[in-house]
This record gives structure tokens, C-alpha cells and sequence, in this order.
């Protein structure tokens, strides 16, 4: 059982009023009786409406895990070995601990368990490789691969882009002045030069987030891009989770965030998904007391950047993040910022070391938002708008192969049978595509692919018709 160490979750149920002692009592004896400690436990899950209950409540307290709680009828969809007409009738499912301790995607070690008045089921957890990222598909497949994995644009920089930071080269010397490419990013949104914080890319954001804001209740909703709960969780939080589902288009109801949380992530457009939130939607969430942090990294590749919150100062604890990576091909140089308000921005500066980003960083920056720069990002969106509904009517010609969501990122999440050998052919074909069971809410039949120009996908979609033949 070693192998399930510090990867279990433990589904519970019980009666109304029923003890915190009673609850740990029956989690110990069913984790013992099995061989496993209590402390491989990640988290203790249940369905909504028991998700009150003191004694529930106070166990995962107690055992020091989240609380995970599940809609009734999400569970009632899950297959359980023990089903129940009477947990069915009183709790709309018919397995609380089966179905709740199943709902991340694990499976089952411990059927359920019951006392006077708990009941409790023991699941590994679907865990994922938070720390994996589309480079490494390209890293580990060798030279020469089309890359479909990275979400960096195609033949970028663009010239006048490198001979700027290549001119920057002569000033080496001196040390990094960042105050004319933050004045101009806050021009760019029209912000004053207090809510605007310049960083290391976008990943160093969510570092500083993480360790500068003090959390108490962390939530990410997923799936989404890795990092932030990486950071979160470096930084010795418990992160709690909201899984958007496939079956609702990967749409994000706000009503599924605990009113509780003090610090909400959420990607828009979301990375892997390509799924554009409505604006209202996002700024719905925030709440006195709360940091909203909205990662606008890919906003820039949608056309006109619809659904945009950066600029807005009437969304309290709003912090937007961007990055300059994605469009402009600069993930080497690593150059972003956040947006916020200015007690935030204090904060999180005051976290960063001196000189956090460089001469070369910072000419880039001044660059890529000046006005003929956006015009040229404009432009290039709309295209990748064209290139993606390309891409979409080609996937559609498979009956293999779903789109889950409305893509309107530089990126789209496909749902294909036998995913990893798909994507192991497609490398023998000579495209590396990203793999999607890295993404917490996602498994393995999950695939995302980069957009890219007609002719480029003219070839995937023929790699692909010869992977899945080969099937």
C-alpha cells in the first residue's frame, strides 16, 4: 500500500448531528484496517448538503485536509459498488462516501465503512504533474518536431522586436530602470503607474501571490494552467479546488466558489480549456476581503480582448495578471506584469528581490505596448481567430474526436480514445501536442493542440487520420 502514500481521499457520509469523534473514529479504524496512515490523507470529500454538518466539518479539521463537497446529483452519477435506496433517498445519491471519495477521478481501495452513524469509503487520489508543461513535449521527443505543445505564437519575436532588445544589449552595464516600461504599461491600460507591478513572466506573479498575500483559504478553479496552485502550495497553503466539467462546456458558475475563499485563480482565456469567461461572470466573484486574480496571459490573442478586466478599478481585490510571452515569442526572456490595486501592488513588490526584471525584459516590455505593437497583436488575432475555426471544422471530420467548450484561444482541448497513444504517434509523425492529464479536471483521453497557420494544420489533421487508422 506504500504506494498510495500522501494520495488518499477518504469520502464520508453520516446522520444529522452526528459527532466529529464518531467521524474520526471510523476514518482511523477503516485507514488502519486497511494498512494505510492517516496521514497520506489529502482530503476528506462529501456531498454538498452534508458539507455543514459539524461533525464532517470538524473531522477534516481535525485531520487537517480540505473538505471537498460535490453537487448530489454529480455523485449520483458516479457508479458505486455498494449503492443504497435509502442513501438515495435521503441524500439523492447511493453511496455518499463511495460516490464523494470517487469523484476526483481515483480509485476505490476501501469499500464503504459504517458506524452508529457515519458512513466512510477510501479512494486514491487523481493526482497530477503540476510541474509539467507543453516545453517538455518538445524537450523530450528530440529536434525537429512541428510544435503543437507551446502556446507561443509562431515565428515570433518579430525582427523589429529583436533588434530592440538586441540595441539594449549596449546599456548592460547599469543596472535594470523600470520605471519608463511601467509608465507606459499603465498608459497602455490607462491605469496610474501605483496598480501596475512589472515580473519575471507571469509565474513569478503567482510565486509572489502565493507568499506575499497571506491566504487563508486559497481556491483554483480548474482546469486551468498549473503554476499558481504549484506556487500556492510551495508556499505551504491548502488549495482547494472548483473542477469545471466538460459537460457544461468548461463554463464557470460563481455559486460553485465557497463564499469562504479569500483568494480565487482563475485563467480567462482558460489555459488548457480555450474557454472565454464573460467578464460579468469573473468580477461576480470578488467579495469584500477576497483577491480575485483573474491570469489574463493569452487575453492578447483574442481579438479585441473580449471579456477583458485589465484597466478596471470598480472590481474590489481584483489582481490581473498578463504576460508578454505568449504573443511576442519572448518565454526565454520572461517578462510580465500584474495589475492591482496599489496596497496589493506594495505587497507583492516588497516580495520581489531588487532588480527582479532585466534591461533586455524591460525594453521589451516598453515595446510591446506601444500603439503600432497592439495594432500588430490585433492583427495577429484575428488571424489566429481564422487559423483556430480552421483547425475546429478539420477536428470535426473525425467522429473520434470531441471538442469540448468554445474555443477562442490560441489553443484548443480535444477528447480522443486512447489519447497517450495518439499523441506518442503523432510524434513519430513529427508533431509534439500537449498531453491533458496534467491539468487537474482532466484524464487522460485529453489532448491540446497550439494553433497554427492553415498549412501547418493541413499536416496535423493528415498525421492525425494516419494515427487514429493505426489504431
Amino acid at each position: 500500500m506504500g504506494e498510495y502514500a500522501t494520495q488518499l481521499v477518504v469520502g464520508v457520509g453520516g446522520r444529522a448531528g452526528v459527532s466529529v469523534a464518531e467521524v474520526c473514529a471510523l476514518v482511523e479504524e477503516t485507514l488502519r484496517g486497511a494498512g494505510l496512515e492517516s496521514g497520506s490523507v489529502t482530503a476528506l470529500a462529501t456531498v454538498e448538503g452534508k458539507a455543514l454538518e459539524a461533525g464532517i466539518a470538524g473531522a477534516a479539521e481535525r485531520f487537517g485536509v480540505p473538505l471537498l463537497s460535490y453537487p448530489a446529483e454529480r455523485l449520483a452519477a458516479i457508479p458505486v459498488p455498494h449503492p443504497s435506496d435509502a442513501a438515495r433517498e435521503a441524500a439523492g445519491t447511493a453511496s455518499v462516501a463511495e460516490a464523494a471519495a470517487l469523484a476526483g477521478g481515483g480509485e476505490l481501495l476501501v469499500p464503504k465503512r459504517r458506524s452508529v452513524a457515519a458512513t466512510c469509503a477510501v479512494a486514491t487520489a487523481h493526482t497530477h504533474d503540476l510541474r509539467h508543461h507543453g516545453d517538455a513535449e518538445v524537450a523530450d521527443a528530440g529536434a525537429g518536431l512541428v510544435d503543437l505543445a507551446v502556446n507561443v505564437r509562431s515565428h515570433t519575436p518579430p525582427q523589429w522586436l529583436k533588434d530592440r532588445i538586441a540595441a539594449s544589449l549596449d546599456v548592460l552595464s547599469a543596472y535594470p530602470d523600470g520605471r519608463p516600461a511601467r509608465a507606459a504599461v499603465a498608459l497602455r491600460h490607462g491605469l496610474p503607474v501605483e496598480r501596475v507591478l512589472l515580473t519575471a513572466g507571469a509565474a513569478e506573479a503567482f510565486v509572489l501571490i502565493a507568499r506575499a498575500l497571506g491566504a487563508e483559504r486559497p481556491v483554483v478553479v480548474h482546469p486551468q494552467f498549473t503554476e499558481p496552485e504549484a506556487a500556492l502550495r510551495d508556499a505551504g497553503h491548502r488549495v482547494e479546488r472548483v473542477v469545471l466539467r466538460a459537460e457544461d462546456g468548461f463554463r464557470l458558475d460563481p455559486a460553485a466558489v465557497p463564499e469562504e475563499a479569500d483568494l480565487v485563480v482563475v485563467g480567462n482565456p482558460t489555459n488548457p480549456t480555450s474557454v472565454l469567461h464573460p467578464a460579468a461572470t469573473l468580477a461576480a466573484l470578488a467579495r469584500p476581503g477576497r483577491i480575485l486574480v483573474v491570469d489574463e496571459a493569452f487575453m492578447d490573442a483574442v481579438p479585441g480582448e473580449r471579456e477583458a478586466l485589465a484597466g478596471r478599478t470598480d472590481v474590489p481585490g481584483l489582481v490581473v495578471l498578463r504576460s508578454l510571452t505568449k504573443t511576442w515569442g519572448l518565454a526565454g526572456l520572461r517578462i510580465g506584469y500584474v495589475l492591482a490595486e496599489p496596497g496589493v501592488i506594495a505587497k507583492l513588490a516588497a516580495a520581489q528581490p531588487l532588480w527582479p526584471v532585466s534591461t533586455p525584459a524591460l525594453v521589451a516590455a516598453e515595446a510591446c505596448v506601444a500603439p503600432a505593437a497592439l495594432a500588430e497583436a490585433e492583427a495577429a488575432a484575428r488571424q489566429i481567430a481564422v487559423d483556430r475555426e480552421h483547425l475546429l471544422a478539420g477536428l470535426a471530420e473525425f467522429e473520434e474526436i470531441s471538442v469540448a467548450g468554445t474555443a477562442e484561444g490560441p489553443f484548443v482541448l480535444i477528447r480522443v480514445e486512447g489519447a497517450a497513444e495518439i499523441r506518442t504517434r503523432l510524434r513519430a509523425l513529427g508533431f509534439a501536442v500537449r498531453r491533458g492529464d496534467t491539468f487537474p479536471g482532466l484524464d487522460r483521453s485529453w489532448l491540446r493542440l497550439a494553433v497554427r497557420d492553415r498549412a501547418t494544420t493541413g499536416r496535423l489533421l493528415q498525421a492525425l487520420d494516419q494515427a487514429l487508422a493505426a489504431r
